[in-house]
């Protein structure tokens, strides 16, 4: 027997021994446990991040078995899923084959990473054949992309929650700063995760026929949400689901006033849920707007209250219908994306909100993202709202400001009519939008009743549609009446009385007599404020 093992199997403990013991137990304290020595790195509570290196080999060696694997997956992964950055080359070499459309196989990826310079930093042809021999076939390959991708998605998380843990510890930065970088970040992730299988035409087709049944059974005939501006109804078929529509114009043409008009017929006279997010005014000072369009009283009047009796029992009868109305008002200023997203998908949800109304579309911002100019910016708001369109399946509607080339065009009323290309800070607004409308108001530049043909313009207000993905475009005349800041059908009566024609509001109370004896439809300026300018609607 060797001297070690005897020395072992005949060791007796020394009084050293029972004083280091003792010693220990004495730094330990006497309720604490003695601990074990862990057995790996791993056991004293570290965390590794999320990873799968076995479904990543399994994925990559699928690629390079199955002729069709590559487009099965090439929208779910992208070089930087995977973990390891020996991964991340193959599956780079892999994805320059498939642009190519070049056969993908153990060779070909070989040759294709010797060419980029990486072939030894994988670990030459031997790994690559290695990793063919890790799977029988490529008929998972689709549900382990998805794997990674989703590994990958929560790596991209764990960072973003570190990085902004770190800075709100650092007190130097802005909270508020901090608060938009977090969610434009986290509205980058959340958009890579949005992904929509295809789907075979049988259910679309019985979807659409449903549709079109639902349609014929209205007694309005329409598809889409009614807004009680007959022509404009008849064009469009009513505000369709899953539609942007771009309403655009120079200031004082009448936008705010236009939606605020559309809002209460949906909302009041419909009983359709209106969402509004007004960027630009208060949430008081659009229900003044919305009491003046009602009630028939001039913004002069609401804003100084100076109302005679009449004007009281005017108000108090008229303004009941608004207490009851589905019309919701968002007035939180420099609205991000992210926060449109969060509130329209909450208002949906609880309020069953069928449309949105956005006032106006270049006051909001990309909060957090990183653009190299305004322009590009405009574009990521305009795609967004789109999407947003799609996902909630409801028409999005957004006014938009108009560039000053209008005002630099000729002398008469024509010459004034916008165009697409005066959509202000990015073409990209046109291309995402389904319908873009204007508001032309040809009384506001000539400042005369009458057109050059001698035609009577006191309060015309022409609503263009100059592109329209699913139908027609065509001009709609509408009245603008700028006393009330409010639009109707062209076709009502010529005179403003004290009930609101053709509504649902007043019918059959007071007489057809205008109280205030003013011209009832005098054009030019929306003067609802009495200071003899235009109020930029």
């Amino acid at each position: 027997m060797s001297a070690p093992r005897a020395m072992r199997r005949g060791h007796k403990k020394s009084p050293m021994d029972n004083n280091d013991r003792q010693n220990n137990t004495r730094r330990q304290g006497p309720f604490t446990p003695r601990q074990p020595k862990p057995d790996s790195m791993y056991d004293s509570g570290g965390r590794l991040a999320p990873r799968d290196i076995e479904v990543e080999e399994a994925v990559l060696g699928a690629l390079m078995l199955e002729r069709d694997a590559f487009t099965t997956v090439c929208d779910i992964l992208k070089p930087e899923s995977f973990y390891d950055p020996r991964h991340q080359m193959v599956y780079s070499a892999i994805q320059s084959l498939g642009a190519q459309q070049k056969p993908i196989d153990m060779l070909t990826v070989t040759e294709q990473l010797r060419a980029d310079g990486n072939l030894e930093k994988v670990g030459g042809p031997v790994v690559i054949s290695q990793l063919t021999a890790k799977v029988a076939s490529g008929a998972h390959v689709e549900f382990h992309a998805r794997i990674v991708a989703q590994k990958y998605l929560a790596r991209e998380l764990i960072t973003f929650a570190s990085g902004i843990e770190g800075k709100a510890y650092d007190e130097s930065n802005d909270v508020d700063d901090l608060l938009q970088e977090a969610e434009g970040r986290l509205f980058e992730i959340s958009q890579r995760n949005v992904k929509k299988d295809v789907t075979q035409i049988d259910p679309v087709v019985r979807q659409a026929i449903e549709q079109i049944q639902v349609a014929a059974n209205r007694d309005s005939g329409l598809s889409g949400l009614e807004t009680q501006f007959h022509e404009l109804d008849a064009l469009t078929s009513g505000w369709q689901n899953s539609d942007l529509i771009i309403i655009a114009a120079r200031p004082a043409m009448g936008k705010t006033a236009f939606v605020l008009s559309m809002a209460k017929n949906m909302a009041v006279n419909v009983n359709t849920p209106v969402a509004i997010f007004s960027l630009e005014m208060s949430n008081l000072q659009l229900v003044n707007r919305l009491i003046s369009n009602v009630c028939e009283l001039e913004g002069e009047k609401i804003k100084s209250g100076r109302l005679t009796d009449a004007d009281w029992d005017k108000l108090m009868s008229s303004v009941q219908q608004l207490y009851s109305a589905p019309l919701y008002i968002d007035d939180t200023p420099s609205l991000s994306i992210l926060d449109l997203r969060t509130k329209a998908r909450r208002l949906v949800r609880e309020h069953q909100v069928k449309i949105i109304i956005i006032d106006y579309l270049q006051l909001m911002n990309a909060s957090g993202m990183k653009f190299g100019s305004r322009e590009q910016e405009v574009s990521m708001i305009s795609r967004s709202l789109k999407q947003l369109a799609k996902e909630l399946n409801i028409p999005i509607i957004a006014l938009s400001q108009l560039n000053r080339s209008v005002e630099n065009r000729g002398t008469d009323g024509q010459s004034k009519r916008p165009q697409l290309s005066d959509l202000r800070e990015s073409g990209a607004i046109e291309q995402d939008a389904d319908i873009v409308c204007f508001i032309h108001r040809p009384e506001y530049y000539l400042h005369s009743s009458h057109d050059a043909e001698g035609n009577d313009i006191r309060g015309l207000a022409e609503f263009i549609v100059a592109k329209h993905r699913s139908g027609k475009v065509d001009d709609v005349k509408m009245r603008f009446v700028s006393r009330f800041a409010r639009f109707q059908n062209w076709d009502e009566n010529n005179l403003v009385t004290r009930h609101v024609v053709g509504s649902k509001l007043n019918d059959g109370n007071g007489s057809e007599s205008d109280p205030l004896g003013a011209p009832a439809f005098s054009g030019g300026s929306a003067n609802i404020t009495g200071n003899g300018e235009d109020v930029p609607f």
